[in-house]
């Protein structure tokens, strides 16, 4: 099957970034391109190395990327989704430009807290029970759990036989942690890093990883490490466009293992 055909016949996979730092150098790598703009995001059709793909700019937060993830499966029917991007350290072996591939990724913002009363203050480091929004038991008034969702295995074996290609730092698996907070206190942190073993956070992931869930698409999340608060690693704007330099070769890697 000639390379034309192959890009009309085959379902897409969709590679998504939340900001234009995460998405448009990777849509400017892409083949006969179609922008298709819904509602608020952005679509880039095209093909990469004779394979159909779509760029999408999820924009930030857990809300903006569920709703780009709904929309895309909806429209698009992807073989898979890759969500990609940078992220903040919280493993202190990482370092910036580091990058892990997300065996699990997870929602770090939803927690029931303790009842304390008026006057006794406010901890986040007493948040410990993880709040499920996505109940196996949805009569449960209180689905207390640590959700992780897991990378498709197809997805994560691509990554591995690519990995030696890049160049700029380690690759590992680890857990990404995802919440609609930007973490800067290191307790934090560390307490994110201790009970739950995140490597690293940030607003999208785990968001994806649920819809995806929810209609059944192959998903995984990969994200580079940008800045690194534990060990004192300064952002580096580069990093953006490492991963998604590393991330074409990974969804190329993928759709060969799926199209030979």
């Amino acid at each position: 099957m000639n390379h034309h055909k192959l890009e009309q016949q085959l379902a897409p996979i969709i590679i998504q970034g939340a900001l234009p730092v995460e998405s448009e150098r990777m849509a400017s790598k892409l083949n006969n391109v179609l922008i298709e703009t819904i509602g608020g995001w952005t679509f880039w059709r095209g093909s990469y190395q004779g394979y159909p793909m779509i760029i999408s700019k999820t924009r930030m937060g857990m809300s903006n990327s569920a709703a780009a993830t709904a929309i895309a499966i909806e429209r698009y029917h992807p073989i898979a989704i890759i969500n990609q991007g940078t992220s903040g350290g919280h493993d202190p072996k990482l370092n910036v430009y580091d990058i892990v591939l997300g065996k699990y990724s997870i929602n770090i913002g939803a927690f029931k807290t303790p009842s304390k009363l008026v006057g006794k203050g406010s901890s986040t480091l007493d948040w410990i029970e993880a709040f499920d929004v996505l109940p196996e038991d949805e009569t449960d008034p209180e689905p207390i759990a640590i959700r992780r969702f897991e990378a498709d295995p197809k997805l994560m074996a691509a990554a591995h036989r690519i990995q030696h290609f890049y160049t700029k730092g380690k690759v590992v698996e680890g857990t990404i942690g995802s919440a609609d907070v930007w973490n800067s206190e290191l307790d934090r942190i560390h307490f994110f890093y201790n009970h739950y073993g995140t490597s690293v956070e940030e607003m999208e992931a785990a968001s994806v990883a649920q819809i995806a869930s929810q209609f059944k698409v192959p998903f995984m999340s990969i994200r580079v490490v940008s800045n690194h608060m534990v060990n004192q690693g300064g952002y580096d704007v580069g990093t953006g466009e490492a991963c998604q330099d590393f991330v074409l070769q990974v969804a190329e890697e993928y759709m060969k293992s799926q199209y030979q």
